[in-house]
């Protein structure tokens, strides 16, 4: 069987970051698997215009080591764009133009392999070692087991559908989806009499503002959330700083029960909409006003399904507006669930460590301030983008990417890899210690 010093489950933005870190570390034998033929970010949701919600400097590498052959900039180096991309100005990228860079960096790093699934992990305890069990997807060979010293969990997350929708979202002759299949089916939703999206951050925004753009008509779009408001994503400096290793460190700290409280209330820091987003929006509507009056679109927030079901070829969903305390129903000829993610279940992954792996009262992994995972085996198990309810909202931010990855990398290799400062903000989070 193959050993390695380290092996990566998954292979998203945040285990690309660690490949990349990794890559000219001398004598470190690491691979990452991941089932797709080749890496790809988000592809239903790389509308026209859409743009990421955290500046270029969030790459895979920058924030740790600007030095870096995989950063954004020399990506721009290599494809010849260095000189328009100074021209244009941007501070935010273009969604699909982070897509391509990740593939750019995924394909120049000799430890991803791609077409390769790993569906189980088990403790060799002849080789004191993580065994994985790898199959090859998509006409890959399959290979033998492979030995690693340390794993890296990085399997990211799932389309979240809300349970009233769930049925009807499992049956594909009804036409409801998740926004993250939301480009595969385009034409028909621009072509359908009537939309309804339901959610109120960022991807529900940019699905809302691509139907304005491109239907002839806007009469039949609704937009539905719960949130009291279609409110802007906290974007001031110093609100910003709760994605700083400095408040993760200091969330973590906090009791079980006050990070569990905590985090709901913190939805405006990951679940808003940038304020560019929300004007376009407005600008849209006013634009579509100019001739015609009042545009037909209705965007009403405070409002929650509660139940759907299909009625004459359409969806009829029950909704009810918490603010009001009234209720209702509508039809509507196709839904788009905006409703976000959920961390990708490891139970099966994990299941050949059996009681090894700690896990809190909700079944949910216990993991140290060092992104390690509480394990009653003497190999290591970190995660990425899997502890927001131990490490708080940066979790599954870009911009806190690179970082985690060089923890993890310095703790693997048993020396500082990479200098990390000892303060990241300048706001102190609780009281320090006499």
């Amino acid at each position: 069987m193959n050993r390695h010093h380290l092996a990566g489950i998954g292979i998203g933005p945040f285990n690309l970051s660690l490949a990349a870190l990794a890559a000219p570390v001398e004598g470190l034998d690491a691979v990452f698997f991941d089932a797709r033929p080749e890496f790809r970010w988000h592809p239903g949701l790389l509308v026209d215009g859409a743009t990421l919600q955290v500046p270029f400097l969030a790459d895979l590498v920058t924030l740790v080591d600007p030095t870096s052959p995989f950063s954004f900039l020399n990506y721009l180096r290599d494809r010849g764009r260095l000189l328009p991309f100074y021209f244009a100005e941007r501070f935010h990228l273009p969604r699909v133009e982070y897509d391509d860079y990740g593939r750019w960096a995924a394909a120049r790093l000799p430890s991803c392999r791609f077409g390769h699934e790993v569906t189980g992990v088990r403790w060799n305890a002849a080789e004191s070692a993580f065994e994985l069990t790898v199959a090859g997807t998509a006409g890959t060979a399959g290979t033998e087991p492979v030995l690693a010293d340390a794993v890296v969990l990085g399997v990211g997350s799932v389309p979240s559908v809300p349970e009233p929708l769930r049925e009807l979202a499992a049956d594909p002759a009804v036409p409801v989806l998740h926004s993250a299949d939301y480009l595969t089916h385009r034409e028909t939703l621009l072509a359908a009499e009537s939309v309804t999206v339901i959610g109120s951050g960022q991807s529900g925004a940019e699905v809302v503002l691509d139907l304005l753009r491109s239907r002839s008509t806007v009469d039949g779009v609704r937009w539905f959330a719960r949130t009291p408001a279609f409110a802007p994503m906290e974007y001031s400096k110093l609100g910003l700083e709760q994605f700083t290793p400095d408040y993760t460190a200091y969330f973590h700290a906090l009791p079980e029960a006050v990070r569990d409280r905590l985090l709901p209330a913190q939805w405006q820091l990951y679940k808003g909409i940038d304020t560019e987003t929300i004007g376009a929006i407005h600008d849209e509507l006013y634009r579509r006003s100019i001739t015609g009056g009042r545009p037909g679109a209705v965007l009403t927030p405070g409002v929650e399904v509660v139940s759907a079901s299909t009625v004459d070829g359409e969806v009829e969903l029950g909704v009810r507006h918490a603010q009001q305390g009234r209720s209702g129903t509508l039809r509507t000829a196709a839904v788009v669930a905006a409703t976000g993610y959920a961390e990708t279940p490891t139970g099966s992954l994990l299941a050949g460590l059996g009681d090894a792996v700690h896990r809190d009262q909700r079944g949910r992994l216990v993991v140290g301030p060092g992104y390690r995972v509480a394990l009653d085996l003497p190999g290591p198990l970190f995660v990425q983008n899997a502890e927001r309810h131990t490490h708080g909202p940066g979790a599954p931010d870009l911009g806190l990417g690179a970082w985690r990855a060089a923890v993890i990398l310095n703790a693997v290799c048993g020396k500082t890899v990479h200098e990390l400062p000892d303060r990241t903000a300048f706001t102190t989070f609780g009281l320090e210690e006499k």
